[in-house]
C-alpha cells in the first residue's frame, strides 16, 4: 500500500462560525494560527482551493475568514473539507527525532521484543492528546494507544518501524469501576 507522502493535511475546516462566514478549523500546526501562512491551500474536493484570509483563536478553537466566503451558507458548505499544503513548501526535517505525523502512517508498530502487533492506521487529536491506531493486518482489527513518549519509547522512520510498549493494567488490588 502506497501513501501520498506529497501533501501534508495542516486542518479540516468544521462548523460554520456565527453569520458572516466565518468557519472554525482544526488545525494540525504546532501553532494553530499558522495554517493562514501557507497560501493557498489544496483540499479533499477535486478543484477547490481555500486561501486563509485571517484567522484568530478564540479560546481553544481557530476561526477562519475564508476568501470568498462571506454569509453562513456558504461557510456552511465547507464542513468536513481537509485542507492540504505541498510537504516541499514545509521545512526540511534534520533531526532523526523530529518527524511529520504523516510519515508515521504506514509504520510497521513492534512491541519491545520485536513482534510485529500491525501497521500505523492514524493518529487523531481529541484534545487530550494524540492518539495512535494501530491496525492488526490479520484480524483488521484497530488498537489505540496514547502517543507518548512512555507508551511509543523509539521511533525509527527511516527504517520503518516504532516500539509501542503497552500500558500495564490497572493494579491487580485495585478493583473496576461499576
Amino acid at each position: 500500500m502506497s501513501k501520498d507522502t506529497s501533501r501534508i493535511l495542516m486542518g479540516t475546516i468544521g462548523a460554520a462560525h456565527g453569520i458572516k462566514g466565518e468557519v472554525r478549523i482544526a488545525s494540525h500546526t504546532a501553532d494553530p494560527e499558522a495554517i493562514a501562512d501557507y497560501g493557498p491551500l489544496s483540499t479533499n474536493r477535486p478543484g477547490l482551493s481555500i486561501t486563509i484570509e485571517s484567522a484568530r483563536l478564540q479560546k481553544t478553537v481557530l476561526v477562519a475568514r475564508v476568501e470568498g466566503v462571506r454569509d453562513r451558507n456558504a461557510a456552511e458548505l465547507l464542513n468536513g473539507v481537509e485542507l492540504y499544503v505541498e510537504r516541499s513548501q514545509l521545512p526540511e526535517i534534520d533531526d532523526e527525532n523530529d518527524f511529520y505525523h504523516t510519515d508515521l502512517i504506514g509504520l510497521d508498530a513492534r512491541l519491545d521484543s520485536g513482534v510485529s502487533i500491525g501497521a500505523v492506521s492514524a493518529i487523531y487529536d481529541h484534545g487530550a492528546g494524540d492518539i495512535l491506531e494501530v491496525r492488526d493486518p490479520r484480524s483488521g482489527d484497530t488498537f489505540l494507544y496514547p502517543f507518548t513518549k512512555a507508551v511509543v519509547p523509539t521511533i525509527r522512520v527511516a527504517d520503518g518501524y516504532l516500539v509501542i510498549a503497552p500500558p500495564l493494567d490497572a493494579d491487580p488490588g485495585e478493583e473496576e469501576p461499576d
